[in-house]
């Protein structure tokens, strides 16, 4: 909701109520809202490739996969639902009752992204993976409680900035979706509420790089943790001793 509706009222407002950076801090603060919300009763799982990759790991039963999926999908679906109501008026009125997903009154990237006129489906596609690859590395390197991690509590605050951070460096291209759950649920209500299936065939069939990218640049995100850092790491003494220092057990 907050991301979405950043986006509506920079294209709606056309630029006199707020920037690209409106859009960035409201999909932060999305995301922190949403960790403080789901945190403690599901791990926050909002990013269906994250979801994807504590399967893949091992650190999340493959039986509540769909469970997961499903909630991710409703509530970004209600979302979409949620903004469009909130902004009929004013898409109506900027785009005259015709919504497009492309032209000069386009509305679909409201909703869902898409690439820049000038970026090619590899170019988007390694975008989007690196980008979701440094969103992983940056949430294991907050909850890494064996390195340097960020201070209880503060970890929601630290990953919504590290999705602002994302967006200001890394969103030219696509939108930065880094996230399929963020991305499929409302392209299908566009499909739904006047947009058409072009949301599916607009950037040379677009729709599937913002699932298949960030499922591969989380796994990616995961190896390079795991190789340049995790395996470094000196486990943590339970002892009030420095790290690394040898603890010496006495009878």
């Amino acid at each position: 909701v907050f991301g979405l509706s950043s986006a509506a009222q920079v294209l709606l407002g056309r630029g006199d109520f707020g920037q690209h950076l409106s859009i960035n801090l409201g999909f932060g603060i999305g995301v922190t809202l949403g960790i403080h919300a789901a945190g403690g009763i599901s791990g926050a799982h909002l990013n269906a490739a994250i979801t994807l990759t504590h399967c893949i790991l091992g650190n999340l039963p493959w039986r509540k996969l769909p469970a997961y999926l499903i909630g991710q999908f409703l509530g970004s679906f209600t979302a979409a639902a949620t903004v469009f109501g909130l902004y009929y008026d004013a898409l109506y009125d900027y785009t005259k009752g015709n919504f497009t997903v492309t032209g000069p009154t386009a509305t679909a990237s409201i909703f869902a992204t898409y690439p820049a006129p000038y970026v090619s489906l590899l170019g988007g596609f390694f975008t989007e993976f690196m980008a979701t690859m440094m969103l992983l590395l940056g949430i294991l390197i907050i909850h890494d409680e064996k390195n340097n991690g960020a201070l209880k509590g503060t970890q929601a605050l630290l990953t919504g900035i590290l999705v602002l951070g994302i967006g200001l460096g890394m969103g030219l291209n696509t939108g930065y979706a880094i996230n399929p759950s963020r991305d499929l649920p409302p392209r299908v209500f566009t499909a739904i509420a006047g947009w058409g299936m072009d949301v599916f065939t607009a950037g040379h069939h677009w729709w599937w790089v913002p699932i298949t990218a960030p499922i591969l640049g989380s796994l990616a995100g995961v190896l390079i943790h795991k190789l340049f850092i995790d395996f470094h790491n000196q486990p943590v003494l339970q002892s009030g001793n420095e790290k690394g220092q040898p603890v010496v057990e006495t009878s």
